[in-house]
């Protein structure tokens, strides 16, 4: 037997209601049709099959033994044909509702990913779809995107910014260096991202010794990773550097200072944020308090 000598599905859904209901009556009152559209249906199943399905006991129907086969695996069937729908209609409904957080690769490892889960603990219901990236946004975001960004670029009117917190900055190092870069003996680390940040900063810091060489890193976290190794002292974003200093990892014998940039969450502009990206909004700003000042 081929597939395509399998019944109709409407005759199967007919017998199923019937066989479970025990009536025509009260099959065509479930499935919304005539009593005679019901009839017709079983009518044209035990045909296809060659055999009788129901057997008439006073006013109502029992089934055959073979009736009772077909009820069986119509039973088996439609029960994994609804399983399979519900979880393909909730992993859709799932997606559609995730936020997707767009964050600057470097900001992401050292600050957001560490400190992620307290979010998740509070709202277990919210999926964040979380991917790296700098600088200009492309794609055309939604009600369930946003951007973290150190805004150093234009953004144009398609796009609303929520500020929240400046950038600051400072050398940073393992204590057993200090001593050496206090006599300039030490290693200055550069990002290939800000090359000229630490001529910037050594500017504004005329009393601030000198590197005897520089050393460039692609990402400020490796650049950071590598002053907890004692490779050089990292001219880091405090954002980057927080949970290191905080956990003496490092010391910043200069503490961090503006560079009159800042951090802004980033969305599109005349789309409402969904309910669970205004959530992740929320939280995000109210981690960054710590930055502020």
């Amino acid at each position: 037997m081929k597939r395509s000598d399998l019944p109709y599905l409407d005759d199967l859904r007919a017998f199923e209601a019937t066989a479970r209901k025990g009536s025509v009556r009260a099959a065509a009152n479930e499935l919304a049709l005539t009593h005679a559209a019901v009839s017709r249906r079983l009518s044209r199943l035990s045909e296809a099959i060659g055999v009788q399905l129901f057997r008439k006991a006073g006013r109502g129907l029992v089934l055959t033994p073979a009736g009772e086969s077909l009820r069986d695996a119509c039973r088996r069937s439609f029960d994994d044909l609804l399983r399979t729908i519900t979880l393909i209609r909730n992993s859709e409904n799932n997606r559609d509702r995730a936020v997707v957080l767009s964050c600057e690769r470097s900001v992401a490892m050292r600050w957001l990913i560490p400190r992620l889960s307290r979010f998740e603990d509070t709202h277990p219901d919210v999926t964040v779809h979380l991917s790296v990236g700098g600088g200009p946004i492309d794609g055309q975001g939604g009600g369930a995107f946003l951007a973290l960004r150190r805004l150093d670029f234009a953004l144009d009117d398609r796009w609303v910014v929520q500020p929240l917190f400046p950038e600051r900055v400072g050398p940073v190092m393992i204590k057993d260096m200090r001593a050496s870069f206090e006599i300039g003996d030490y290693v200055a680390l550069v990002t290939k991202t800000r090359p000229e940040a630490w001529d910037q900063w050594l500017a504004s810091h005329a009393d601030a010794p000198r590197p005897r060489e520089r050393r460039a890193m692609d990402h400020h976290f490796l650049m950071v990773e590598a002053a907890c190794a004692g490779l050089g002292v990292g001219l880091s974003p405090l954002v980057v550097a927080t949970d290191d200093v905080d956990g003496n990892r490092l010391v910043a014998p200069f503490g961090f200072s503006s560079d009159g940039s800042g951090y802004g969450l980033v969305h599109r502009a005349g789309v409402a944020l969904s309910t669970d990206a205004q959530l992740l909004a929320d939280w995000i700003r109210s981690e960054g308090k710590a930055l502020v000042s």
